[in-house]
């Protein structure tokens, strides 16, 4: 029964399923249904594709991560990075009809979650913490601002083309002088309204006596209201024939039943776009339900996640959509207005079917300027360059690599910047591992500790030098800390002793192995004897199946402490070369 519940969340969290709990699974619902309506219209704009897309993307992923997802809180849809990534990825295909930019969608959510199934069943979800937060925030941070100036083209109403920040504002230039009067007021309005929404309407709600919970409602529903009041103009006063570009038909009825292409060249094609979107959105969807799950003291299987939105995107496939994932704003109005279980995802999922069924005739008169400016509003939230100063002044390499994946992200596009974000993560861990802390250090005057001899005022012994790796070795350090040990015994003639202190080390791989008998014969040969100290258990376990410890000319002691008793001030001795060890102690 374990087993199935780990696979299938929903039973575990149904069986204590009550009335109070889905009164407030159902008023979180109606809020983001409110909220999810103008937003998937949005989305699937900025993704290319036709605006109903949009809203089939948000009703069967959000059913199917009910049953498989392990957040209470957070909401799976269509969303703004991913939107970008699949216009991105679809522009690359050099198509030019609608059918088949619609099908190579629904294919780019086939294979996105056929990836994350296959992550989720392998317990691969430990791959994403290759991508580091600051890259990810850089990512995030110029993602915003490219779409951002992706829609501008719909709130001056002019054609603009490109997937890069210079190509973007070039174009936009170039073709500034053929601005529609009508779709820069009306989008100007709506940007201005919506950042007003956000800002001070909740406060002036607020002061005017209403509760908080229905001024919050009150402004979630902003964006509607901007949709109400645009579509209303323009179809009394008629802009659609002013030149104002308008969402027009939107086919009313519930998704149909579609199915991606098995065309293995299309496959191709997209099996890298695929995977970014997979690895990004996973990476944002498990740091949001991190989160608020925290808030809670609940925990999320990172895994099942993988399953989760694995099976949201197989959903999207079979119902017309594109790829989702997680979304933070959604995620955190639902947690916000109570959500108790993920069925508040799948009330969600009936509040949007409602509107596909009965609604979409109201958006024939829809402005595209207000789903771009819906999308402006909602972006650049996203843009947080706060991280640059942080980075800044904790690491200048951490710096670096933020810098360079906005800079790449805004100057090539966003694949070239998440791929890009992806190997400096990579690069970055191994840079730093590969020169791992080393410190020499001495005992504290009247404590049995040890310290930095830089740090601190410490007693140390002529003839016995401690060194302390504050890193696991493996093949990319060993020589290092090799190279470190040599340089330090080649400047002091008195030592008789080496003592390597492993404390942090976690990990000795066949490399690092090699390197330390290598070490141990050339410190033998010079008549020093090499020590370890503070081995973990696990590391011991594996240099006992190894000849090391049958070779190692010293001791191996338990703690630091016992090694300073028996080779400190007052051991002069010179060792032997092949020095017998005493015992063999491990932590």
């Amino acid at each position: 029964m374990h087993k199935i519940t780990q696979y299938l969340p929903i039973l575990s969290w149904a069986r204590t399923y009550n009335r109070d709990t889905a009164t407030s699974d159902i008023v979180a619902a109606v809020i983001v249904t409110i909220m999810l309506i103008p937003q998937s219209l949005a989305y699937a704009l900025l993704a290319g594709l036709p605006a109903e897309m949009g809203l089939y993307a948000s009703i069967l992923p959000l059913v199917a991560y009910a049953i498989f997802g392990t957040s209470r809180a957070l909401s799976v849809g269509p969303v703004a990075v991913v939107s970008l990534m699949t216009v991105a990825a679809i522009g690359n295909l050099g198509l030019t009809d609608p059918a088949q930019i619609a099908l190579a969608a629904i294919t780019l959510a086939f294979l996105s979650g056929m990836i994350l199934l296959a992550m989720g069943i392998l317990r691969l979800g430990f791959l994403a913490n290759f991508l580091s937060h600051p890259v990810i925030a850089g990512f995030i941070t110029a993602s915003g601002l490219l779409i951002a100036a992706s829609q501008l083209k719909h709130i001056f109403g002019v054609e603009v083309h490109g997937h890069t920040l210079p190509q973007v504002i070039g174009d936009l230039w170039a073709h500034l002088g053929q601005t529609n009067g009508f779709t820069l007021a009306l989008g100007t309005a709506a940007v201005a309204f919506l950042f007003w929404v956000r800002k001070g309407l909740k406060p002036l709600l607020l002061s005017k006596g209403l509760t908080p919970r229905m001024a919050d409602v009150l402004t979630k529903a902003g964006p509607v209201a901007a949709v109400v009041a645009t579509v209303l103009v323009t179809w009394a006063f008629g802009l659609n024939t002013q030149g104002v570009k308008i969402v027009g038909e939107v086919p009313m009825g519930l998704p149909p039943l579609s199915t991606p292409s098995f065309d293995l060249s299309l496959w191709n094609q997209l099996f890298l776009s695929a995977l970014l979107i997979s690895v990004i959105g996973f990476v944002e969807s498990v740091s949001v339900a991190q989160t608020l799950a925290a808030k809670k003291r609940q925990r999320i299987d990172p895994d099942q996640e993988l399953i989760g939105l694995g099976a949201s995107n197989v959903a999207a496939t079979v119902s017309g959509g594109y790829p989702v994932t997680g979304g933070f704003a959604r995620s955190v109005v639902n947690f916000d207005a109570g959500a108790e279980t993920p069925a508040a995802g799948a009330y969600t999922a009936i509040g949007i079917a409602f509107a596909a069924l009965f609604l979409t005739p109201l958006l024939y008169f829809l402005p595209n300027a207000t789903l771009a400016a819906t999308i402006i509003v909602a972006v650049l939230s996203l843009v947080d360059f706060s991280i640059l100063k942080k980075a800044w002044g904790y690491s200048r390499v951490d710096f670096s690599a933020v810098a360079a994946t906005i800079v790449l992200t805004l100057g090539f596009g966003v694949e070239t910047g998440v791929s890009a974000g992806v190997i400096l993560s990579i690069a970055l861990h191994l840079y730093k591992t590969s020169r791992p802390h080393v410190a020499e250090v001495g005992l504290v005057p009247g404590t049995q500790h040890f310290r930095n001899i830089h740090r601190h005022r410490v007693d140390t012994c002529p003839h016995m030098v401690t060194l302390r790796v504050d890193e696991s070795l493996y093949f990319a350090n060993a020589r290092f800390l090799e190279d470190y040990v040599l340089n330090r015994v080649a400047r002091d003639h008195d030592l008789h002793h080496v003592v390597l202190m492993f404390p942090a080390v976690s990990e000795v791989d066949m490399s690092a192995l090699e390197t330390l008998e290598e070490l141990n014969t050339r410190l033998s040969e010079m008549g020093i004897a090499m020590h370890l100290t503070e081995v973990k258990g696990p590391v011991m376990d594996r240099l006992k199946r190894s000849h090391f410890l049958d070779e190692l000319t010293g001791d191996v002691f338990l703690s630091q402490f016992d090694a300073w008793q028996k080779l400190g001030p007052g051991q002069q001795s010179n060792p032997a070369k092949g020095i017998k060890q005493e015992g063999v102690a491990a932590q």
